[in-house]
């Protein structure tokens, strides 16, 4: 699955003042990707904002689920015997891949405790929740990690093989402009990469992620971005965060041939 276009589809949040509007939105989506033959990567309570679950909403909705067009996104803001349902539902309609982060938290939201899953550490991050799930599911799961390439790389690619070391079998980095070298660290891991494509003109919203500030209204072309990964990294898989399915969706088979 790591050479097709992966779209990112974020579920419907609890605090939805039309949710059946919402649930539309999200099957109408969901089977245009599914159609075209792609990805579906749905997130995990995206910034901290309570969500439906990936699988609840498939359910909820008789969604097809395809092992490899279907990507869930799991974080380690559940508790233990959440976490265990969301696998378990994902496990019944024979989903196999997941992105395994650490997440983004808020106060709203359980922060799984290392006591909860017997492991010997302080804190609970994406590589203590892949040995969870290693170890309570062997073999059953293929399990994706980020990559972030504007963190220091020393730090990020030791972080990394430990990762890897945990069983990650494959990486999704952080949005990539252009050309990035820092890519390059990812080589001797040996694993299918798919890189973050940026699909909102808002560039600014990114000076966080990437550690300096974006002036707003920078211009920034994320249909031309797109081509430029697609010819910079041939064989790589393209991860479309933020697509606008008016203007930019029609416009992928295209770029993709």
């Amino acid at each position: 699955m790591d050479k097709i276009f992966h779209v990112e589809l974020q579920t419907p949040k609890r605090s939805s003042e039309d949710l059946d509007k919402d649930l539309g939105t999200f099957d109408d989506k969901y089977r245009k990707v599914v159609d075209a033959g792609w990805t579906v990567c749905i997130t995990d309570n995206p910034m901290g904002l309570l969500s439906y679950g990936a699988m609840e909403t498939i359910e909820l909705l008789d969604l097809p689920v395809h092992p490899e067009q279907l990507m869930v996104h799991l974080n380690t803001f559940h508790p233990r015997k959440e976490l265990d349902g969301i696998l378990g539902a994902f496990q019944a309609a024979g989903g196999r891949h997941l992105l395994v982060v650490s997440g983004d938290g808020s106060q709203k939201l359980h922060r799984l405790e290392p006591a909860e899953i017997g492991l010997p550490c302080t804190t609970v991050t994406s590589v203590e929740l892949l040995r969870y799930i290693d170890r309570e599911h062997p073999g059953r799961f293929h399990c994706g990690v980020a990559f972030n390439p504007y963190e220091p790389q020393d730090a990020e690619l030791e972080k990394m093989k430990r990762k890897v070391d945990a069983g990650a079998s494959f990486i999704i980095t952080q949005p990539v402009i252009g050309r990035d070298d820092r890519l390059d660290g990812l080589v001797p891991f040996g694993l299918p990469v798919t890189l973050d494509a940026w699909m909102s003109k808002k560039l600014h919203l990114l000076s966080e992620c990437v550690g300096h500030e974006i002036p707003e209204g920078t211009p920034y072309d994320p249909m031309e971005n797109l081509r430029e990964l697609r010819r910079n990294y041939p064989d790589y898989g393209l991860y479309l965060a933020i697509l606008g399915f008016k203007t930019q969706y029609p416009l992928l088979q295209d770029l993709w041939e």
